[in-house]
């Protein structure tokens, strides 16, 4: 027998994965670069943070501390939670990774909605699990769609509010309709990446839901508004039940000392906070207005990008608009693997960026492909 057939063999569903491709992160020779793929923070991370890294280069030899002990206390002084309560990982990826492999088997399923965040696919099939796609109306999460598709071997509902690449939400009210129909059996992941930028009254990122029950956990990063994402560093709330399983299954030192730093500091910046989110109110309504006005459909959008919806004409469509503004450095994120194939989503950037891209598409659009 061939000495090939005994090569190893990853476990069922891996085979399955498509590879995660992020947003494109280089411009043409020559060009300056504006990325607005990845759904950056423009104004970076806060001074407080930045100014916790100085002293790490003494200390790289010591391990950091595996509990996060600092970061839980203070997460939980701003949020008012139970530290204890509370687990940090490495991005809310991770997080979202070592919850399927704690509840999820072969046979089990898991559901994420039609557009949602890919590595929920990523996660359940890593697993061993099956995924489950609810579909969506109006690029928006539909509560019944997802409960018509709970069977006695759904195991987590993940459900990413706001949304990515929609931008996109459930009001709080739709939540808890979602959760009240689960069996006490499944986990509903909230994952609420996004929900420092939402202003709108019917949101809340799921703390109460949390508070008061058994099977719902909360994920949240310090990639987005916190302008961290080099860092790699999130956190969840869950119930002392599901915090305790992930805790026996992480990494005993799964965030590193320069991450629980910046963090400790970011977490408690208030008037960082407060710059990032009036900045991106601003110009999330000029950009969706301005490119509304030369003929694009904009998703409307609570977080800090936007989806913006091509014609299904020659010379017009998002691949030849992407093509055309990474020309000129405007580096906007194709979502073809979203089910967007002629869609681009725009990360709101500085209002140099914003306004180049504005007036690029704006030529795009008339027909100045040059």
């Amino acid at each position: 027998m061939s000495e090939n057939n005994f090569a190893p063999v990853a476990k069922p569903g891996v085979d399955q994965i498509a590879m995660y491709v992020p947003g494109k992160s280089a411009a043409p020779d020559g060009v300056k670069l504006h990325k607005l793929s990845s759904n950056e923070s423009p104004l970076g991370a806060p001074q407080s943070a930045r100014d916790a890294l100085g002293n790490l280069a003494n200390t790289l030899q010591d391990y950091p501390d595996g509990s996060a002990t600092e970061l839980r206390r203070r997460i939980g002084a701003v949020h008012g939670l139970n530290p204890d309560n509370i687990v940090c990982g490495a991005g809310s990826d991770e997080l979202l990774s070592l919850l399927s492999q704690a509840y999820l088997s072969p046979g089990d399923e898991a559901i994420y909605t039609e557009h949602g965040f890919l590595m929920y696919r990523i996660a359940i099939l890593a697993s061993g699990g099956t995924p489950v796609v609810a579909p969506e109306k109006n690029e928006t999460a539909q509560v019944d769609e997802i409960l018509n598709r709970v069977t006695d071997k759904t195991r987590i509902v993940f459900l990413a509010n706001p949304n990515n690449p929609t931008g996109t939400y459930l009001p709080i009210e739709e939540v808890r309709r979602l959760h009240a129909g689960l069996p006490l059996r499944t986990i509903l992941v909230l994952d609420a990446a996004y929900a420092e930028y939402v202003s709108r009254n019917d949101y809340e990122a799921g703390i109460e839901l949390v508070s008061a029950n058994e099977n719902v956990v909360m994920t949240r990063t310090f990639s987005k508004i916190f302008g961290m994402a080099a860092l790699r560093i999130g956190w969840m709330y869950g119930p002392s039940s599901i915090v305790e399983v992930v805790n026996r299954i992480r990494g005993p030192f799964n965030v590193n000392s320069a991450a629980l730093a910046a963090a400790e500091e970011a977490i408690g910046d208030k008037e960082h906070l407060a710059k990032c989110i009036a900045h991106n109110d601003e110009w999330i309504a000029k950009t969706t207005e301005a490119l509304e006005e030369i003929g694009l459909r904009v998703t409307p959008s609570v977080g800090n990008f936007i989806l913006v919806h091509f014609p299904d004409e020659d010379g017009r469509r998002a691949s030849e608009a992407d093509a055309y503004l990474s020309s000129k450095g405007y580096l906007l994120r194709a979502v073809a693997g979203y089910g967007f194939p002629n869609a681009l989503r725009m990360s709101i950037g500085s209002a140099e960026a914003n306004e180049g891209v504005i007036a690029s598409l704006r030529g795009f659009m008339a027909g100045d492909v040059k």
